[in-house]
């Protein structure tokens, strides 16, 4: 109708020189898209808020109207309209970017009833109940894995896309999907104390913590429009006082009235109070789409400040989990030996050392014997009978303690070692660490390409460990044989340094007071963890270290944009706000300097949710 109208008025149409039908077809017009706008207006004077956008252009347009320009009217609020439904489409976009973890919360779960089995909801399901899922389906909540062994697909958690092979008694997390047989499941959480509802709760929240900017946009945005609602009436009443002193001055009241509405419709904060929270908005959305969640776009703001980066070894930087590394049997035994032997003593011990060489045995298809008889040797190791021999493992103090001879490199050797004898002769040793992670190398690199030089890595573990992890990563500084009262120590001396800004990267679970009083607290493989994300500021899903930098990636270009919307917003509205009190704007340009920089902005806000980071 706005466009037909023009037309009409263009080709000099005789039924539209009638100013009541022009005024009758511009009103019909106006109804769709200005009654709505109106009525929130209306509303947020009730709720004591009146300078809002809506009383701004409801002013603007019934002013348009009142001065005859009614195609102006309409357009402002025509371009205002496709401004909102923009900026709606692009708030639902980046919000399915945030909520896609929604989509993982299953409906119901098959509880194994006796000789039966019952469908339930997951709120009904009691811990210590057995759930049976099929292939296809969601872990309904988190348990342990009854089977020997199944493959599951966390892509919806963590964005791995490779599916992960869980072995019996590990863990398994709500929103996890079977993907090869039938398996059974112990919970271990109710419903709502599961990682994953904790994780939807973060989710759901995470926009409740506001950036520095955008807290003062919002601010700003309560004081400047009375402000220009006042400067715009100044516009018209101070040349009229001008008038009355200056008889000469000729004073149009009309023409006076137009630039005020003119500068009211340009001052609209629409572009700042929308495209800043967006921004930010789309940032926690494309950290969500790599597996990275932020409590609150403070954090997404306080990421680009870090200039210092302290990390926890194991579990961060190292698999957090011992595997068997090297085999070294004496000159008489072969390696399947020494294997058979260790794994065969150690099924009675339940240290996870023990256990990763147990596991290595079974994963070799390596013969395992049980003990006859069985001894423990408190901080050495175990003594055991196997066909009537006399065999040790433990720690090389085991065989100094029987006055066993072995070679003087085993004590050299910096990593944990298993050493074993036989009937009073060394037979070899079986070297056991916790190896780093895949991209652990990589993570380092990335951090150092942003700038960031001051790397530092903290460890419980012994300190020739540590610093062998550290020169292989090319980390600079590696401390080791730390408490957690020791890593809060040197993290409180880092801070003593006011230009340090510091993220600390750990498993969220021993590491949790330096996580909270670090600047930004990153917490790795979160998803498991209660600790994590009561605790951390960010957590990493995925279980990556090379994550960090990305999360970085994603807070500076999040910080790009919001600079730019600012930007973009204040100049453009500057200029048009300048031309339009100086009468060479009109109502167009004021739509443009309003609703175009707000479409402007918000595509650029947008545009995060497309990057590749």
């Amino acid at each position: 109708m706005l466009i037909a109208g023009i037309i009409f008025s263009a080709t000099d149409l005789s039924f539209f020189s009638n100013n009541w039908i022009r005024l009758a077809w511009y009103i019909i017009a106006y109804i769709p898209v200005g009654i709505p706008v109106i009525m929130e207006a209306w509303e947020s004077i009730r709720q004591k808020d009146v300078f809002s956008e809506y009383t701004l252009m409801s002013i603007a347009t019934i002013g348009a109207f009142f001065i005859g320009e009614y195609p102006e009217g309409v357009a402002v609020m025509l371009f205002y309209a496709v401004g909102e439904l923009f900026q709606d489409s692009a708030v639902n976009r980046a919000k399915r970017s945030i909520s896609a973890l929604l989509d993982v919360r299953p409906e119901t779960a098959t509880v194994i009833k006796t000789n039966r089995t019952e469908t339930v909801s997951p709120e009904d399901v009691n811990v210590g109940d057995i759930v049976e899922v099929k292939v296809g389906e969601r872990v309904p909540l988190d348990g342990i894995l009854l089977n020997e062994s199944a493959s599951f697909n966390t892509s919806a958690l963590t964005g791995e896309s490779v599916p992960r092979t869980i072995r019996k008694d590990e863990e398994v997390f709500a929103g996890m999907i079977l993907t090869d047989n039938v398996s059974r499941i112990e919970v271990t959480k109710p419903f709502g104390m599961s990682a994953l509802a904790r994780i939807l709760d973060l989710v759901q929240n995470a926009t409740e913590k506001k950036a520095p900017a955008e807290q003062f946009i919002r601010k700003f945005a309560r004081i400047y429009t009375p402000i220009v609602v006042v400067l715009a009436a100044l516009i018209v009443l101070l040349p009229l006082a001008y008038s009355a002193i200056n008889p000469a001055f000729d004073y149009v009241f009309y023409d006076w009235i137009y630039r005020g509405l003119v500068f009211l419709v340009i001052s609209c904060p629409c572009a700042l109070v929308i495209s800043i929270p967006l921004g930010y908005f789309g940032g926690i959305g494309a950290a969500s789409r790599n597996g990275i969640l932020f409590k609150g776009s403070n954090y997404l703001e306080a990421i680009t400040k870090v200039n210092t980066v302290v990390m926890d070894k194991t579990g961060t930087l190292t698999q957090g989990v011992f595997k068997v590394q090297k085999i070294v049997p004496a000159n008489h035994l072969l390696e399947t030996d020494l294997v058979n032997i260790v794994a065969s003593v150690e099924t009675q011990s339940t240290h996870p050392i023990a256990k990763a060489i147990v596991e290595y045995a079974k994963q070799q298809n390596i013969e395992i014997i049980k003990p006859e008889i069985v001894n423990e040797i408190a901080g050495h190791g175990l003594q055991a009978s196997i066909d009537k021999k006399i065999v040790l493992v433990g720690n090389p103090k085991l065989l100094t303690k029987n006055s066993i001879e072995f070679p003087a490199e085993i004590t050299t050797i910096p990593e944990t070692i298993v050493t074993c004898a036989i009937d009073g002769l060394y037979a070899g040793y079986i070297l056991v660490a916790d190896a780093p992670k895949e991209d652990a190398f990589i993570a380092v690199n990335a951090l150092r390409e942003l700038g960031i030089k001051n790397i530092v890595m903290l460890s419980g573990d012994k300190q020739a460990i540590v610093s062998k992890l550290a020169t292989e990563l090319n980390i600079g500084q590696a401390y080791g044989d730390l408490l957690p009262e020791g890593k809060v120590e040197y993290v409180e001396q880092l801070k003593s340094d006011p230009s340090n800004n510091i993220a600390f990267i750990g498993d969220g679970i021993n590491d949790a007071p330096v996580l909270a009083m670090s600047d930004v607290g990153i917490a790795m493989g979160g998803l498991g963890s209660d600790v994590a994300i009561e605790t951390a500021d960010v957590i990493i899903q995925t279980d990556q270290p090379s994550r960090i930098a990305t999360a970085i990636r994603i807070g500076k270009a999040t910080r790009r944009i919001v600079i730019q919307n600012i930007s973009l917003a204040f100049g453009v509205k500057l200029i048009v706000l300048i031309l339009g009190a100086g009468g060479i704007a009109t109502l167009w340009e004021a739509v443009f300097a309003d609703v175009g920089v707000s479409l402007l902005a918000i595509l650029n806000a947008i545009r995060i949710l497309r990057m590749k980071f």
